[in-house]
């Protein structure tokens, strides 16, 4: 049986934004990861770790499965 990879989807650009307009690079220096990283995030091209997800979370004083959910 074929094993389905899951989808992670998030909310971090939206968080960005509604938390005064940070930027990626503000958001990468406060969870100790490069701007670029947080671009990955962003288009769903990285999936962070679990540790990393809990920082971003912590970052936006949100629960995590605000910030990281199972897409379609």
């Amino acid at each position: 049986m074929a094993k389905k990879k899951i989808h992670i989807e998030n909310t971090v650009r939206k968080l960005r934004f509604n938390n005064n307009e940070m930027t990626q690079l503000e958001l990468a220096d406060l969870v100790g990861i490069s701007r670029q990283t947080v671009v990955a995030i962003e288009k769903y091209k990285y999936t962070p770790s679990l540790e990393l997800a809990f920082k971003i979370a912590l970052a936006f004083n949100k629960e995590i499965q605000e910030v990281f959910y199972i897409g379609k």
